[in-house]
């Protein structure tokens, strides 16, 4: 018979919890976390512990000028260690603003580099009988430095079995291609590692990623493991299509005036739920809240025009037709009338480089899981254009496509639920991730007694 103890789970850099969520739903018990902006962690209180009953928070500290002891924890329990540092000095996006921003800037030099040191050194203070780890696959070259595979060192040489894959979450049901690094670790003295995530979903065709495409390389690294393929008759990739259709209806005409929606305002489902996930992410109210979007207006009608997977260069060429059109109607001309001509121009035409702004904008695909969510969104929601509304995205939209459930609530600024959003690990991936580390953990239980 299966050991079935409940685990306790410490989350460090825990964001907005959507890594702790996933392993909450698995069936493992939500400790203490440790966040260092506070809107964040008053986000994952409420949804992981308040609006339970639970008289529990995360800690709102800087967790590299922190000591174990600030967490009301006992050691003795041994936790599981789950978290993800910040990877801005690992990603191509965070490489290329730090570069920007001097010599003295470079992502060589950041220090965020570095935190996977004081994740661990909380995991190896508190004895963790296993380690959970998520970051971006940039981490596997870090200034020549393999992060996951330092990870492993460190924590083999402390003994413990470790490996480290790279998961493609809409593998698992979540309706976006977003593939990380997960460092995943038992305890030796408990037992080995032997059970990976088992994916739920198949993909559409033989497309391949390009982290797939590098698999052979990581081989050098004895700690990498291929993450488990699907069943043959798993079903299809979710796409924005199955993750949006039943979401309430806000805007369809670009010519229409804009209505901002407050966060807490609750509004009706536009159908009943039509699919598996859509009944996942669905409450069981009728309603849902946090269904609002930016006011672009200068925009909304580009966003009109372009057609699915459009990026910035055919929003340019869509603005610039709106334009031509605009000078027509008003009896404009650049060479006779300049300062009007300007004026015009600014009322149609985004001021963006051509050539920096390509991947910034872009039509979601109904047909499709979406590209990976980002924490730009908080600045704006250019990046993902709504399939067939003329807006972007609103924050209910980007919580659906990381498989948070409709009844997580995002008590803060839409700036700050669309940041909290597009850093969050999805809750339907972290849930595999929990279910897998719980195997482990049991079967290990079940070899020690």
């Amino acid at each position: 018979m299966k050991h079935t103890e409940q685990y306790s789970v410490l989350d460090l850099f825990s964001g907005c919890g959507g890594l702790a969520l996933g392993f909450q739903n698995a069936g493992f018990i939500i400790a203490g976390g440790i966040e260092i902006d506070q809107a964040a962690a008053t986000t994952a209180s409420y949804n992981l512990f308040w609006r339970n009953g639970i008289d529990h928070e995360h800690l709102c500290e800087d967790i590299t000028k922190s000591r174990v002891d600030i967490l009301n924890f006992d050691v003795k329990t041994r936790p599981v260690v789950i978290g993800g540092p910040p990877c801005q000095a690992y990603s191509i996006a965070g490489r290329a603003k730090l570069n920007s921003l001097g010599e003295n800037r470079s992502f060589h030099l950041d220090s965020r580099g570095q935190l996977y040191q004081d994740f661990l050194r909380f995991a190896l203070k508190l004895d963790a009988q296993a380690v959970v780890m998520e970051n971006v696959p940039d981490s596997v070259n870090y200034n020549g430095e393999n992060i996951p595979h330092t990870v492993c060192e460190i924590l083999e040489e402390n003994g413990y079995d470790s490996v480290w894959t790279i998961l493609n979450s809409a593998d698992y049901g979540v309706p976006q291609i977003r593939e990380r690094v997960i460092v995943m670790a038992v305890k030796k003295e408990v037992g080995e590692l032997l059970q990976m995530p088992v994916p739920s979903h198949n993909r559409h065709s033989d497309y391949r990623t390009q982290n797939e495409a590098r698999f052979p390389s990581f081989m050098s690294s004895k700690f990498f493991r291929e993450p488990n393929k699907p069943a043959d008759d798993a079903p299809k990739w979710v796409t924005v299509g199955d993750a949006f259709s039943d979401l309430p209806s806000l805007f369809s005409d670009p010519d229409q005036p804009y209505v901002p929606v407050k966060l807490n305002v609750r509004l009706p489902y536009k159908l009943e739920p039509q699919n598996n996930f859509q009944k996942q992410m669905r409450s069981m109210s009728g309603k849902v809240s946090g269904h609002a979007f930016r006011k672009t207006i200068r925009d909304f009608k580009i966003f009109n025009d372009m057609a699915p997977g459009d990026n910035y260069l055919n929003a340019l060429e869509i603005a610039n037709v709106h334009l031509k059109k605009a000078l027509k109607e008003r009896k404009v001309n650049q060479k006779d009338h300049p300062e009007e001509y300007k004026k015009i121009k600014k009322e149609f035409v985004p001021p963006y480089s051509a050539d920096k702004f390509i991947s910034k904008w872009r039509k979601l695909d109904p047909w499709k899981p979406s590209h990976t969510v980002v924490a730009h969104l908080g600045t704006d929601t250019y990046s993902h254009i709504h399939p067939w509304e003329p807006r972007g995205i609103t924050v209910r939209e980007a919580a659906r496509l990381q498989s948070f459930p409709d009844d997580f609530v995002f008590n803060c600024t839409m700036s700050d639920a669309f940041k909290q959003i597009g850093n969050a690990v999805p809750p339907l991936m972290s849930k595999a991730i929990a279910k897998a580390m719980k195997e482990n953990l049991s079967i290990a239980k079940e070899v020690v007694r």
